[in-house]
């Protein structure tokens, strides 16, 4: 995703189900520890521990990751956690969780049966792209649906302040051949997102489509295989978030002094608007966009 514009741009989008922003970001992975470090050189802390799954909170600022590695659930569908960390599931700050849930529901969107057990929220959600799920979450304020299901590490300043501005700024997703205006209706009808003008898009990685969440606080971007040379027609899935930050160069050295490399070719390298980290884990990536204070 590469896109550097303010934000204000996008004017009064239309909010049906009361959307705003990003409640948490979830992945599945059979190797928890690792990806656990990977998110701490990108500056996040572990914050909290489910009761009775294997699955950790990460913080920073206002961002949530949810590592799961508990079983075929943190899988969303498949047979086995998956090695490679996989982006499983997004979550949607929203007015009325239940409302936004119905809403969806009446507009199209597929139910995903929610599993709780005793003494745990029930977090309504429908199905996304391949196996993931999108959440409808309203306990983000003075309460929160960690305050229930997660308990905190002890010592650990449950808010860790963000390195170099960091924040949400998207995810971007791939899609299969032609399918990029099905998947634009599916946002728009269902969630209320919207495409920006393409000449608002640009950066280090400017292919595909992108779509403004209603609040006008973060970005899903829609990529399609090259023309005619791959044929794509199954493998569509949330490939990797993006981090809005003041001043990608600055950010790019804090996190390079952390361990985090990034990608440096004649084809793709970085520069003020944006940066792509090297594979991590074999094949999770991260990348930075340009956004304005």
């Amino acid at each position: 995703m590469t896109l550097t514009m303010n934000r204000e741009e996008t004017g009064a989008l239309p909010n049906p189900l009361g959307i705003a922003g990003i409640e948490f970001v979830e992945y599945a992975t059979a190797r928890p520890q690792a990806f656990g470090q990977v998110l701490q050189m990108l500056g996040f802390v572990p914050v909290a521990r489910h009761r009775s799954r294997e699955v950790t909170l990460y913080r920073q600022g206002g961002m949530n990751v949810i590592v799961n590695a508990h079983g075929p659930a943190a899988a969303a569908g498949d047979a086995e956690v998956p090695e490679v960390p996989r982006i499983a599931a997004l979550a949607f700050r929203v007015r009325d969780a239940g409302a936004a849930y119905r809403r969806a529901l009446e507009h199209g969107a597929w139910a995903v049966p929610v599993n709780v057990e005793p003494m745990e929220l029930h977090i309504p959600a429908i199905h996304g792209v391949g196996a993931s799920r999108i959440y409808f979450v309203d306990r983000w304020q003075e309460f929160s649906i960690y305050d229930v299901d997660f308990v905190p590490i002890p010592t650990v300043d449950a808010r860790p302040q963000p390195l170099a501005g960091l924040r949400w700024f998207g995810v971007v997703q791939y899609v299969g051949n032609e399918r990029t205006e099905d998947w634009i209706e599916f946002y728009r009808e269902l969630l209320g997102f919207e495409p920006i003008r393409p000449e608002q898009a640009f950066g280090i990685l400017p292919k595909g489509r992108v779509l403004a969440s209603p609040c006008g606080s973060f970005y899903l971007q829609l990529v399609e295989p090259e023309p005619g040379i791959l044929d794509v027609e199954d493998d569509e899935q949330m490939v990797r978030v993006a981090f809005g930050t003041p001043d990608v160069l600055a950010a790019v050295s804090l996190l390079g002094a952390r361990g985090i490399e990034f990608h440096e070719s004649p084809q793709l390298r970085t520069d003020a608007r944006g940066a792509l980290t090297k594979p991590l884990l074999g094949g999770v990536l991260f990348e930075l966009v340009q956004v304005k204070e």
